[in-house]
């Protein structure tokens, strides 16, 4: 006979990962093991209702006919039906997965995921290249890959650029054209600022005792962290560069400078082309005349490189890759814990990794960079600079300029 103990171990265990119908599944199977009065005892443990137990019994006996480990009753079980459609069509979550390659955005504060398109875009997409899938059928299988409605429901975007749609196609045939040639691609974003101190940091971490913070003032904190990183997508490497004065162009484009000279020209000996995916705002923004003449300068004209900037629409950074494949991640890797001082948070930067094989490396950048900086109308046009014919606001390449 069960004892209530070991129910209640198991049930302390597992609940948190369960939703309300798995728990009540599990509930259910568990009376069902135990038999007479089986339902009493796992109610009594779980606070489950016995009702919600005994209908969940009800199903469980319902499946004892199936495959262990299949929605699909077996071919001589009596409820035996229609196969479901990626048992007929095997290939058909592989071409979901690389359809929703280019349309996955990210939280860079967790791993929440979610995408643009509605479920009957993508059936009807998926029904192009010969795949069969209703959109209920779709929305399933979102759910298999991890994708929530709510979510989507939640973040999405607002209200929509015209060029929006148009500019998200070039953004992913620029990435397919430079990765197939095999030149450098990266993505670049400034992470939120952080408070360096014993201040609290969102999220939790397992330990004996709550970690005592101060209180959350910015004056007591011994400096202000200016995250900046560049993500390498087909290496799938992260570089950080930790500032700590002000958020401005000059410091974005040393970052890429210093991320070039230490790791970039190595990586890629033979790439004379960089292609930079950047927000629309913020340091790399896309009207930021500063942006365009430092990257002219120091990246361009010092290294002999054609750089290529494409930026994603206004309200659509969370699209950004280093925002949900690298920030994201660093987020939760220092979930809970105060970041006392510099050292400590390049640590965590560091110790960032994914069972995908992302590695990050970070390095501190402790110059003073002013703010206000200037360009004239003159200075601009002397920039060796070309918009391209699609978006071109938003899609620019600078060339070397050639020495007097």
């Amino acid at each position: 006979m069960a004892k209530g103990s070991d129910i209640l171990a198991k049930w302390q265990l597992l609940s948190p990962y369960l939703n309300r119908r798995q728990r009540s599944l599990w509930a259910a199977a568990e009376a069902e093991a135990i038999g007479h009065r089986g339902i009493a005892l796992v109610a009594s443990v779980t606070g489950i209702s016995y009702h919600a137990i005994a209908t969940g019994m009800r199903k469980v006996a319902s499946t004892k006919g199936w495959t262990a480990g299949s929605l699909v009753p077996s071919a001589g079980s009596p409820r035996a039906g229609r196969k479901l459609t990626e048992v007929n069509d095997p290939q058909i979550e592989q071409a979901l997965q690389q359809m929703l390659s280019e349309e996955v955005a990210g939280d860079p504060m967790s791993c929440q995921k979610w995408i643009r398109s509605s479920t009957r875009n993508l059936s009807r997409r998926l029904d192009e290249q010969g795949h069969k899938a209703c959109y209920h059928t779709v929305a399933r299988l979102l759910r298999k890959m991890g994708y929530s409605l709510r979510v989507n429901w939640k973040k999405r975007g607002g209200a929509q650029h015209p060029d929006r749609d148009e500019q998200f196609k070039y953004i992913a045939a620029l990435k397919a054209q430079y990765l197939r040639e095999g030149l450098p691609v990266i993505s670049v974003d400034t992470k939120k600022k952080e408070l360096i101190g014993n201040f609290r940091c969102e999220g939790k971490s397992w330990c004996r005792e709550p970690i005592e913070t101060d209180s959350h003032f910015a004056s007591y904190a011994k400096c202000v962290a200016v995250p900046f990183g560049v993500y390498d997508i087909a290496k799938n490497t992260g570089y950080v560069t930790v500032g700590t004065s002000n958020n401005t162009s000059e410091f974005a484009v040393h970052c890429l400078e210093s991320w070039w000279c230490l790791h970039g020209r190595l990586a890629y000996p033979h790439g004379n082309r960089l292609l930079i995916f950047a927000d629309g705002g913020g340091a790399n923004g896309y009207n930021l005349r500063t942006w365009k003449k430092d990257l002219q300068e120091k990246l361009c004209d010092a290294f002999g490189l054609t750089v290529t900037v494409s930026h994603y629409p206004t309200g659509c950074s969370k699209w950004n890759p280093v925002e949900y494949r690298l920030f994201s991640q660093i987020s939760i890797n220092w979930a809970g814990q105060p970041l006392r001082s510099l050292e400590v948070m390049l640590a965590f930067i560091r110790g960032t990794t994914t069972t995908a094989g992302l590695n990050v490396e970070a390095q501190l950048d402790q110059e003073i960079y002013r703010k206000g900086r200037k360009v004239t109308e003159r200075q601009l046009k002397e920039l060796a600079l070309s918009t391209h014919d699609v978006c071109p606001r938003w899609n620019y390449t600078l060339t070397p300029r050639s020495t007097p």
